[in-house]
């Protein structure tokens, strides 16, 4: 694999961005397994302060229950959309901070939480639309303008992102968690040598992130430097859970090539986008 990525088609572009975002932190055994959602970066804690469910199920079922009794209870509807999405209900955890957000339209973290359970369905647009209600100009939070960032990368709005970015790192400079997010906006673009530069900054300021760890040696292996990958996700672990990394590592690395060369087999014009 050479260091520089071929100019994609638009059909190319299209593929080799989802085989990216299918790369992006998923979840490896050292750390919490991540779904689908976590293709929109780090929007996991941004938008919210609860956290993960230990288990999700259970609370499916206790904040179910609480909302029903009280459907203007926030903290309920907001972790049991969280334990929706941790079970992959994601259109349910839609369907739940909709129905909060009627009742209470102004509550900036019922809006932050709509706007997550709506990127982690992929209505990116829409997320985009809400969080950028769930705060304003006079008081901007960091978190959600990364959050917002993350949901422009999707929509393929890269430069745009990197303003959102950029104005979160005004507020927190360095925070790793929006370095990480416009790493991973770099390797959308196809700017690898970049998106290693942010990550490895990313990475010195959260060396023990999973996530991060693994948005770097999946950029570095990316670039064919195969063997520095596969140290960097398992430098400091225990030898089993280094090498059950590595092994995930390959298969996502795997999965990103044969994607691109399906995608380099069919004959399109040249690219709208860089």
């Amino acid at each position: 694999m050479s260091d520089k990525l071929p100019r994609p088609s638009g059909r190319m572009h299209r593929l080799a961005g989802s085989a990216s975002a299918a790369l992006l932190l998923i979840g490896l055994s050292a750390c919490q397994t991540s779904g689908p959602s976590d293709i929109t970066g780090s929007l996991g804690d941004t938008a919210e302060s609860t956290p993960a469910p230990a288990d999700p199920r259970r609370d499916i079922a206790t904040y179910h229950e609480r909302v029903r009794a009280n459907p203007k209870d926030t903290d309920s509807a907001l972790k049991y959309a969280r334990a929706l999405r941790a079970t992959g209900q994601r259109a349910q955890a839609v369907a739940v901070m909709e129905q909060a957000v009627l009742a209470q339209p102004s509550n900036k973290a019922l809006l932050a939480g709509y706007g997550r359970a709506l990127a982690d369905n992929g209505n990116f647009q829409q997320a985009f639309d809400v969080l950028g209600r769930a705060h304003t100009p006079e008081d901007p939070d960091w978190r959600i303008l990364s959050a917002q960032g993350a949901v422009l990368d999707q929509l393929e709005r890269h430069d745009e992102a990197r303003q959102y970015y950029a104005s979160a790192l005004k507020i927190v400079p360095d925070d790793p968690s929006v370095l990480s997010n416009l790493g991973l906006s770099y390797l959308l673009s196809k700017d690898l040598p970049k998106a290693e530069e942010t990550l490895r900054r990313a990475r010195d300021r959260a060396p023990d992130d999973m996530r991060v760890r693994t948005n770097l040696a999946v950029v570095v292996g990316l670039q064919g430097r195969q063997a520095e990958a596969e140290t960097i996700m398992k430098a400091d672990l225990p030898p089993d859970q280094g090498s059950a990394n590595v092994t995930a590592l390959k298969r996502l690395l795997t999965r990103r090539d044969a994607s691109r060369s399906d995608a380099d087999k069919i004959p399109v014009a040249a690219s709208r986008r860089d």
